[in-house]
């Protein structure tokens, strides 16, 4: 395989950076799967075990991290959704300029809320060849897990005062995600990530603003989409992907059962995933050209 290599591109005026995965041994240009993570996700935290099997395969990818998080520059730990998908109109813009990249077939790739950014950069987007969400996480006001009302308060008091929560914690500590188990989950994909620079910490205003909700951009959705949903997810939910899912015109939902949130990042899990995404990319978007010998 050919070596990844470092880049940035430009997000507002700040810097965002990113991992390039060349497709191994084609003609150029071809596709590219432009991918990030969801909340304070960065790339390090196990996306290049995808991005190095799409390279395999015959597609570039673009692995980026979100302003503010990661190697990006930016407030440290400011996470509002309407600037994630700022970040994602650049970072589809940077990999459309690049001389490897074939323009009609770019692919928006994303994990959790990033699964929702997917969606909706895709939805905005009428060039987005194909859109791929893992375990998404798609409305926030049926999908996540709420904890006891005591909880739920002191979350909302947080945020209020525009201070900072956990991004993951225990079911009875105010946190961004405190479904059971899944900070020993999630700390688990930062454990066999790549030198993590992943933080526990998040800002909390923007969950008195405008809820994040892109299931709403299904119906109109106009490319294949793929949603892969773990059955048992106790993160986020299933049934509001599935619904998604259902509702948008050219999509392909994929279960998996006994499959948590925090499974897909290795093992059996893992293998599941990624081997479909791979057949739905070749169905849809097509690899690039293996250079002649």
């Amino acid at each position: 395989m050919t070596p990844r290599a470092d880049t940035t591109f430009i997000s507002g005026n700040e810097r965002c950076a990113a991992w390039w995965y060349p497709a191994d041994d084609t003609i150029e240009p071809g596709p590219v799967i432009v991918m990030a993570h969801g909340l304070s996700g960065t790339r390090r935290d196990r996306l290049g075990a995808f991005a190095e099997r799409f390279a395999d395969a015959g597609f570039a990818a673009l692995v980026f991290d979100h302003r503010g998080f990661g190697d990006s520059e930016g407030e440290p730990d400011l996470f509002v959704p309407a600037r994630q998908l700022e970040d994602w109109r650049a970072a589809i813009a940077y990999a459309r300029a690049r001389p490897e990249v074939d323009t009609r077939r770019v692919v928006t790739f994303g994990s959790s809320m990033g699964g929702g950014n997917a969606l909706a950069a895709a939805a905005e987007d009428l060039r987005i060849a194909a859109a791929i969400s893992q375990v998404p996480f798609l409305d926030i006001l049926s999908q996540a897990y709420r904890g006891p009302l005591s909880v739920r308060l002191r979350t909302l008091l947080t945020a209020a005062r525009g201070g900072y929560l956990p991004a993951v914690g225990q079911p009875d500590q105010p946190a961004f995600i405190n479904a059971p188990d899944s900070e020993h989950g999630w700390r688990h994909v930062v454990a066999i990530g790549e030198d993590s620079r992943w933080r526990n910490r998040v800002s909390a205003r923007w969950l008195l603003g405008r809820p994040f909700r892109p299931a709403r951009d299904a119906r109109t959705l106009h490319c294949p989409w793929l949603v892969c949903v773990g059955e048992q997810d106790r993160v986020a939910a299933p049934g509001p992907a599935i619904r998604a899912a259902r509702s948008a015109p050219h999509a392909e939902l994929r279960l998996y059962p006994g499959v948590d949130h925090f499974d897909i990042y290795d093992g059996p899990a893992h293998e599941a995933f990624v081997t479909d995404q791979i057949a739905f990319l070749h169905r849809h978007v097509g690899a690039a050209q293996p250079a002649r010998r």
